[in-house]
């Protein structure tokens, strides 16, 4: 009886059949700086290397509202973003790129509808009809709540700022409907501190608190309101922690697809789906041995790119250097080739989700569901993610989350390779030369581009621009859709600075709550401990000085929001036995002078992360000598290249603190001797 004939196994080597590849994500890369005509040469030769979509950083007047030529805009003009001030300067930024192939992502949020009139303003003029116009792809950030939060651009109050996003919805459904027009951000709460928990938590509160204002302001009918959750897209931080990184986008997407099926009633699976990019965090990057921080965002990447199901749609990547100063367009080639090795070398995109089916990935996602939907609720009791803004719940809860972080790296709890851990290194070529291993601003800019503000307004139909913003601040006062008013200011030349001081007039400012006063005890100052010891210099010092407690103002200059360290400083010296005076953002020199001798402190604490410490720093020391408080010590810290501390230190700042120097109870050690010095009084032992 003869066998069957069994088939042969395929040789070794045999050519298999290509596998379909999953489409990669869009690659971007966050960049603008110094003038628009200079970014858009930086934005065509990113198109070139193969950048998929553009994503522009706009420098801090722009985000806030503020004309290049504003006492509060000194230093800022194109530092950490491109400037635009106007039609022109958004024309110039898009120079010779085709906006109806283009998917644009602009940072941008207090002044997000006012950015996008003038997007589309550039997009008419480059020949685009009403057709035309509906089929523009991109996104606009505008998401005002982790404003209020984390970043620190906002402008307006809450229900005005509401109002502003509301109105943009409503427009974009139905006159650009593949535009995303919010970007509801968790990747700024990451920054601040926040949990996954409080991440997903705060963000879905976010985007509820944003859905209801549209279902409820009668703009959009209940039947297009599947139109409106399939254009809320989210950008999310992607920690190193990359499994439980995963597993969190995992969660986002059930709790999205619960709320909007169950809250909103949306039907339709594909409206429901959970749509976000990303930014790795930068959180995480160190200034010690920089080289590790490849590795920590390739990892960071894996974390939005492994599961098929829960994928992003978008990715822009860190450079490496971004802990010491501005990334070269170098640094940015790295961080992009870093993106299409894995997408086009890798077999990644070859197969179905490989995580569908672990228990233990399944355990870890429920786990993060059902705790964010009780958070989620907390703050719906609270009255939503607008009052828990207004009450400072949600500012406290992040001061608190990163206090308690920054305590676990001070122990040495949570291990960071080369801070706390693994601290010998061998020289780094990368940065034997730090001058020239970051980009540096052009010192000039900011002069050139307050005098073109200037010849921009002096050519002008100045009639029209005026009529338009009175017609802006009469729609403010009303209950009209704001877009159509800000399209007719976009065209007839308003500035950025105009618009938003039209609406401020109506709207007023705020000042979100800073948190600090609310947040507990994080680091043990418990006998023997370094609190305690610090906690002793300080109690001496102020008997030495004759005073019931020490004074110590922390200030943040200028317009850089990113105001969590100084968060940080300032609850450490609050525990240290410091009386802290801290009065939130965006101050001038002169206020903050002000403040110190009104409050007769012992010691000003500066912080910048911006760029512009050239500039303001020595502008506080000035005016503290001015008015004879040399007697003051002024501590600079932020992202300060070694020769700008060195500068500095030339001018009189006592002392210069910068990300690698994460011992923050050392740092209030450290001003209670500078303190010390200033006065004249000897040098306090430390036990052995």
């Amino acid at each position: 009886m003869t066998e069957p004939r069994k088939t042969a196994p395929a040789a070794q080597g045999t050519p298999q059949a290509p596998k379909e590849r999953d489409r990669p994500w869009l690659m971007r890369t966050y960049a603008g700086h110094s003038t628009a005509e200079a970014s858009n040469e930086l934005y065509r030769r990113n198109l070139a290397k193969g950048q998929t979509g553009l994503s522009i950083a706009f420098d801090l007047p722009t985000q806030t509202g503020y004309d290049p030529d504003h006492i509060l805009a000194r230093g800022e003009v194109g530092r950490v973003g491109v400037p635009v001030s106007h039609v022109g300067d958004m024309r110039r930024l898009l120079q010779d790129i085709p906006l109806e192939q283009m998917n644009t992502s602009m940072t941008i949020n207090a002044t997000a509808m006012w950015l996008l009139a003038l997007y589309q303003v550039v997009a008419e003029e480059q020949g685009l009809d009403k057709e035309a116009i509906t089929k523009l792809q991109g996104t606009t950030q505008n998401d005002i709540v982790k404003e209020y939060l984390s970043r620190g651009t906002h402008v307006f109050p809450p229900v005005p700022s509401l109002r502003l996003t509301t109105d943009m919805i409503a427009y974009t459904v139905s006159h650009i409907p593949k535009w995303n027009p919010i970007n509801i951000c968790s990747y700024h709460l990451q920054e601040a501190g926040a949990t996954p928990v409080q991440e997903i938590a705060y963000a879905m509160s976010t985007a509820i608190a944003v859905l209801d204002a549209v279902r409820d302001s009668g703009q959009v009918p209940q039947e297009r309101m599947g139109d409106v959750v399939a254009r809320i897209s989210f950008f999310v931080n992607a920690g190193v922690r990359f499994i439980e990184e995963m597993c969190k986008m995992r969660a986002f997407g059930r709790i999205w697809d619960k709320i909007t099926r169950e809250r909103y009633g949306i039907e339709n699976p594909k409206h429901r789906r959970f749509r976000y990019g990303v930014q790795v965090n930068s959180l995480g990057l160190t200034e010690a041995q920089p080289e590790n921080n490849v590795q920590r965002i390739v990892l960071e990447m894996l974390a939005v790119t492994l599961s098929k199901d829960a994928r992003a749609r978008a990715v822009q990547l860190p450079a490496w250097n971004e802990a010491l100063g501005l990334p070269r367009p170098w640094d940015q080639q790295w961080s992009l080739r870093m993106q299409q090795v894995l997408a086009y070398e890798s077999d990644l995109l070859e197969y179905e989700d490989i995580f569908e089916g672990s228990h233990v990935i399944e355990a870890k996602v429920a786990k993060l569901v059902e705790d964010s939907l009780a958070e989620i609720d907390h703050i719906q009791e609270l009255g939503g993610a607008m009052a828990a803004v207004e009450s400072g719940y949600l500012k406290s809860q992040l001061v608190s989350s990163h206090a308690e972080r920054r305590a676990r790296i001070e122990s040495g709890q949570e291990k960071i390779v080369g801070v706390n851990i693994f601290e010998t290194t061998e020289p780094n070529p990368l940065t034997a030369d730090l001058d020239t291993a970051i980009h540096t601003a052009d010192p000039t800019v900011e002069e050139r581009v307050v005098r073109a503000l200037g010849e921009w307004r002096a050519a002008r139909d100045e009639a029209r621009a005026g009529t338009a913003l009175e017609r802006l601040k009469e729609t403010a006062a009303g209950t009209g859709s704001l877009m159509d008013a800000t399209l007719e200011c976009a065209r007839a030349g308003v500035t950025t600075g105009e618009w938003s001081g039209a609406l401020r007039e109506v709207f007023g400012e705020f000042r979100a709550p800073t948190g600090v006063s609310s947040a507990p005890l994080a680091v043990a100052g418990q006998e023997g401990t370094a609190l305690a010891e610090v906690r002793r210099r300080v109690d001496v010092t102020a008997r030495d000085l004759g005073v019931g407690k020490l004074r110590f103002l922390v200030g943040k200059p200028g317009l850089d929001g990113h105001s969590n360290g100084a968060e940080q400083i300032a609850v450490r010296a609050r525990d240290a036995g410091f009386e802290v005076v801290y009065q939130g953002i965006r101050l001038t020199p002169e206020e903050i002078v002000d403040a110190a001798l009104a409050e007769d402190v012992h010691a000003v604490g500066l912080s910048i992360l911006s760029g512009s410490h050239a500039q303001l720093v020595p502008d506080v020391l000035e005016r503290l000598r001015v008015a004879g408080a040399t007697d003051i010590p002024v501590i600079a810290g932020g992202i300060i290249p070694n020769g700008d501390a060195e500068q500095l230190r030339a001018a009189g700042v006592a002392a210069v603190f910068t990300p690698k120097d994460f011992d923050i109870t050392g740092i209030i050690g450290r001003i209670v001797d500078e303190i010390r010095t200033a006065n004249k009084l000897d040098p306090l032992e430390v036990p052995a």
